[in-house]
């Protein structure tokens, strides 16, 4: 694998510049790819014309499981520790257990090529595990067959980075793990390496770069208090006290750019962020009711008042500029980009105290678990959020995910 060292930071921000495949551009995420892998091909995969759309479902127990949305079959996967907490990056399910995060492999990926996309389907499996204890932040990338995935192990400080390479083959590989003091930190997968927070008694200061061995640069990054990040069409965002900080990198150039809140603004800030999958604005809970979201295309923070309490946001960020949002009651709320409006609602769906309860939002359907009643609801957010299905997943959906994205 070849690695880029840093070079020509005259702004005063840490700079990292990553190798692309073919042409490099900010709307590519495969641009920075220096993986081997053919347009997300892996041995044993086939190919496919569309999307391999599954429900991955984990229980309380940890039993794994997978729905087929496109032809309505089941499958069970595989068993892990009960989980407390699970992300993912479409393809992937990163669990935190007792034993660190579990890793499960839906077997169902889209590789994103900027102006086209490639589909894969394959075997699902329960991959390993990457030690470590207490609570975890996990932050993944673009592509699941190249690139990383970011865990950050809060009590003990551990930061590691996972080689997605390696995950496609089926192997749970670290390209680094560093010691730093305990904190709410992160990993953010970036270039070659990958953002790690920077704490002080405890308290994040900023972030550094380390490559893929570990190295760090000399240079911080300013970003006071760091919280929530995530991975968009544009570039990897970071949540800081005063805005965000932008990483992206053009034609091969690498820079960091700082996107404050808009001046004068009172409202809470954004600690963490949710929106389709590569797509460039995502959504944030501030406060009680309001919503933040943040175009990275744009560079721009626009503010709305929903009226009532939130428990999650997500941003659609397609032509209408839908925004979804479960509230305190469990109704899904369906609000414009625009001016904040309410466009539809659902009747109350869920008990939203329950854990793991999750909305996760595609090109065309919500989904919201419900994992008392043992069912995935299916919302048409487009169409009046109109329940188009309740699904019956095979494990009770206390943990979920869309794969195949």
């Amino acid at each position: 694998m070849h690695r880029r060292t840093l070079a020509g930071i005259v702004t005063g921000l840490t700079l990292v510049a990553a190798t692309g495949c073919g042409t490099s551009s900010a709307d590519d995420p495969s641009a920075g790819s220096t993986s081997g892998k053919d347009h997300g091909a892996v041995d044993g995969a086939q190919e496919v014309a569309e999307p391999q759309l599954h429900l991955t479902t984990i229980d309380a127990d940890g039993a794994v499981a997978q729905l087929d949305l496109l032809e309505g079959s089941s499958a069970e996967v595989g068993t892990i520790g009960a989980p407390s907490a699970v992300d993912s990056d479409g393809r992937y399910l990163f669990a935190t257990t007792a034993d660190g995060v579990e890793v499960v492999d839906s077997g169902m990926w889209t590789w994103d090529h900027g102006d086209h996309f490639h589909y894969y389907r394959g075997e699902p499996r329960v991959l390993g595990t990457v030690e470590g204890e207490g609570r975890a932040t996990v932050a993944t990338g673009p592509l699941s067959t190249a690139g990383s995935t970011g865990v950050f192990f809060h009590e003990s400080g551990e930061a590691v980075l996972l080689d997605n390479e390696a995950l496609a083959d089926g192997e749970v590989r670290e390209l680094f793990r560093l010691e730093a003091e305990p904190h709410a930190g992160m990993v953010a997968p970036f270039g070659d390496g990958a953002l790690v927070t920077v704490a002080d008694g405890g308290e994040v200061t900023g972030l550094s770069y380390h490559d893929a061995g570990g190295k760090a640069d000399e240079t911080q990054i300013a970003c006071a208090e760091a919280s929530g990040t995530i991975t968009t069409r544009v570039g990897v965002v970071v949540g800081c006290a005063d805005g965000a900080v932008l990483a992206t990198e053009t034609d091969g150039e690498p820079s960091f750019e700082r996107i404050e809140y808009p001046k004068g603004t009172s409202a809470p800030r954004a600690t963490s962020f949710d929106g389709r999958k590569s797509r460039p604005t995502v959504a944030a809970v501030s406060g009680k009711t309001e919503i933040w979201l943040l175009d990275t295309r744009e560079r721009t923070w626009s503010h709305l008042d929903a009226g009532v309490p939130l428990r999650q946001v997500v941003a659609a960020d397609d032509e209408e500029g839908h925004v979804l949002a479960l509230d305190t009651t469990g109704r899904v709320r369906v609000f414009a980009a625009e001016d904040g409006r309410q466009i539809a609602a659902t009747e109350p769906l869920v008990d939203p105290s329950d854990k793991g309860i999750d909305l996760v939002v595609d090109q065309e359907r919500a989904y919201l678990n419900v994992p008392a009643k043992g069912v995935v609801h299916e919302i048409d957010y487009a169409d009046k959020a109109r329940i188009a299905r309740t699904l019956e997943t095979p494990t009770a959906p206390v943990f979920f995910t869309e794969t195949g994205r």
